[in-house]
């Protein structure tokens, strides 16, 4: 079935998992979410591999189990990682996804939201491309809040108000998308959304 934002800007296909016009980058760091688990919380994450460097083809490698360690010395420290995530926002706003949303993704680690564990078990995986000291695009923001909204509209268990960082769901072991990513403009952009589709 094909469920269309409010917008009208992004769709998903809640059979397949899919969001239409994103690039589709199969991982296999994938499983079935645990039996009545349903998707209730976004998580938002910032990468850039290597650390600090943008573009190329790293990230794609890295979540489908194909970075060369020898192509840096940093996938070295991380050979064998074995993660994903369900979206990837690009700086200039294109979209990557790896993941099926009805799917478990492998981005939240260790993890807790308001006293319950597992965050994957029930959560969306949103990475940015980008550091926590630089600051993130107007696209990827962008981009980000109309994820979110077709999200929500697909997904009747999401709401506008379930968005948290990997930082305040992993804190002490995570800390992205860091201080550069601007929270209270995400919650106004998403408030805005709100009022112009209520």
């Amino acid at each position: 079935m094909m469920v269309q934002m409010s917008a009208g800007r992004l769709t998903i296909d809640t059979e397949a998992g899919l969001l239409a016009g994103a690039r589709f980058v199969p991982s296999p760091n994938h499983d079935a979410r645990p039996e009545g688990s349903v998707p209730e919380l976004i998580i938002v994450h910032g990468i850039s591999l290597p650390p600090g460097e943008y573009g190329g083809p790293w990230i794609d490698r890295l979540f489908t189990n194909a970075l060369p360690n020898d192509a840096h010395p940093y996938f070295a420290q991380i050979a064998g990682l074995k993660v994903s995530s369900h979206v990837l926002i690009r700086r200039d706003g294109e979209l990557v996804q790896y993941v099926p949303f009805h799917r478990r993704a492998w981005h939240a680690g260790e993890s807790s939201y308001c006293g319950r564990d597992r965050c994957n078990d029930f959560s969306i995986g949103i990475e940015l491309e980008g550091t926590d000291e630089h600051g993130y695009e107007p696209a990827q923001y962008r981009r980000l809040v109309d994820v979110i909204v077709a999200l929500c509209a697909a997904y009747p268990s999401l709401s506008l108000d379930r968005v948290a960082g990997h930082s305040d769901v992993a804190p002490g072991r995570k800390t992205d998308p860091g201080p550069a990513f601007d929270w209270p403009r995400l919650r106004a952009m998403l408030r805005a959304t709100r009022e112009r589709f209520a």
